[in-house]
Formats: C-alpha cells, structure tokens, sequence
C-alpha cells in the first residue's frame, strides 16, 4: 500500500445549472495524518469532502482513498473508513442505544455498541430518544457511528458544530488519540483554532479553489514558535509573540527546511500606542477579576 492514503488531482465537482464547487484542487494526505481544509460557508468543504467518501462522482480529475476510487469501487473503500456529515439523519424516534445497534448491524467489524457510546460520553444517555438529544449530544452521536467500525481513514466534516467549549475539547482529545493510534484523519473546519489544534498540515479553500502559500509551520500548536496569538486575513497571517527574536528566527528556520519564500515578511515589534492599549486591556480584565472576586466573596459571607 501507497502511504498517500488520500490522493486527489485536479478534482472538480459541478452541480446543476453549471455551477462549479470544486475547482481542480490537488493534495495528499499520508497515512497517520491529520489533515484539515478550511473554509468559510460555501468554499467548497463539503462538496470535496462528498467526493472523497464515494457520495458523488467528480465532473473532472481523479480521486483515490486507500488506492481505489471511492465512487466506482466503493466496496473496497467504504467498510474500511467512517464518516461524520454535518448532519447524521438519525431516526429521531429510536434511542440512543437502537441507533446504535442499528448502525452496527450495517458495519463491518463494529466495535460493542456500548464501548462505542461510552468513547463519546453517551454511555449514559442511552435510553434517550434522538428527537430529545441537544445539538451538542447528537454531534457527539454522529461521531460514535463514524467511529464504530474502527476505520483506517475518518472523514470528520465540521465535527464541534453545535458544541460547547468543553465538548469541542473533549472532542478534540479523541481526534488526537485516534491520530496517535494510527487513523488517518480529514477534517474539514471554519475553525482556525480547531485546525491549529489539531492538523499536522493544512489547505484552505476559497470560491472552490485552494490559495497557494497556505501552509503554516508543522508544529502541533504555533504556541511552540511562542506565539501567543494570531489572526488570519485571507493570505496574510499576523502573529504576536513575547519572544520576537526566538520566533521570527524558528519561522525563518522553519522557511529554510520547507523551501517556503515568505515574499511579505514583516517583523517589527509593537508600537507604543499598541503597548499601551494592550497594557490597558489587561488592566482591566485583571481589575473585572477582582471585581467578580469581591462580589462572590460578599455571596458568600451572606
């Protein structure tokens, strides 16, 4: 087997009345990576996605999932990857547990359903009724299906939609065990955070397209390059950092090895009005901590 688990080129997809949401993207992703694309709404995340899981044939270009077409050869792709869609479609009558044992019935070498709902945090929940689970939980439900037979390749397509903070970090956890244990991961996000989080290598897709001079530093957190925070405006990243020198000279390094030119580098250090708005932002937070303080001090001595 090829360790380019995924391999797609110049793929496209065309709905009806010609509109092109795919726009010949190429990229790989080998085998025990975590690869995301990111995207605003309508980017194209999920229509390439679609094509990858063997959903839909492309207009144009060749996919390949585990060495095979996932559209014409879908019995050899389909029992040896799991798929969590931005919406699962569960029978809203059945509990937790029937869906379930349902979907495990349609599995190939599905894990016990139980240790299934319990690798999610649903263990407890499942007496209940799908119609009657939160948006968080039936995101949770839809990963405990695309988990159940123990795939080679998961395919999550905007997996924390719907969840709160501790639940996309719970979440986030599984992801990076599963990555660890040797499941090859793409997942689609318009969470830079999540991706940042998470993938060893990342694209972003505009308008069907994917941007040249996307790829960021393999770290598994830009933290490492002492960044502490970061915005992303179209091509253009801005990263801030208490360390200048040690991170503009890991980035240049980094540059060096991966044969990156970084045409619109800019290192400067901060000007003095963004000191003193960033000095004062941080007194007042600091003052509201004391504030919140005092009163749940009073709460309690009443």
């Amino acid at each position: 087997m090829t360790d380019q688990v995924i391999d797609v080129t110049d793929l496209r997809r065309v709905y009806g009345g010609g509109f092109e949401a795919v726009r010949g993207i190429s990229f790989t992703v080998g085998r025990g990576e975590l690869f995301a694309l990111l995207g605003t709404n309508g980017a194209g995340k999920t229509s390439t996605v679609e094509l990858l899981e063997g959903l839909a044939a492309p207009a144009g270009g060749r996919v390949r999932v585990l060495g095979h077409d996932p559209y014409t050869e879908r019995s050899a792709v389909r029992p040896r990857i799991g798929v969590m869609l931005q919406e699962g479609g569960f029978p809203a009558e059945l509990t937790v547990a029937e869906t379930a044992r349902m979907w495990a019935g349609c599995t190939s070498g599905a894990r016990p359903v139980d240790e299934a709902l319990d690798t999610v945090g649903l263990g407890k929940r499942s007496g209940v009724r799908v119609k009657q689970l939160s948006g968080g939980e039936k995101r949770r439900l839809d990963l405990a299906m695309a988990l159940i037979g123990q795939p080679e390749v998961l395919f999550l397509d905007e997996p924390t939609t719907g969840l709160d903070a501790e639940g996309r970090r719970e979440t986030w956890e599984l992801v990076r065990e599963l990555r660890d244990n040797g499941t090859t991961v793409l997942l689609t996000t318009h969470y830079l955070e999540e991706a940042e989080e998470l993938a060893e290598r990342l694209a972003i897709l505009r308008e069907g397209r994917l941007p040249p001079g996307t790829r960021l530093p393999p770290y598994r957190s830009l933290a490492e390059l002492g960044v502490t925070g970061h915005e992303l405006a179209g091509r253009r990243l801005v990263l801030r950092t208490d360390e200048l020198q040690r991170t503009a000279t890991e980035l240049l390094l980094w540059a060096r090895d991966a044969r990156v030119e970084l045409g619109g580098l800019d290192v400067r250090a901060a000007s003095l009005e963004e000191a003193f708005l960033r000095i004062a932002k941080d007194a007042e937070s600091a003052a509201d901590g004391a504030r919140a303080g005092h009163l749940a001090e009073k709460e309690m001595a009443v």
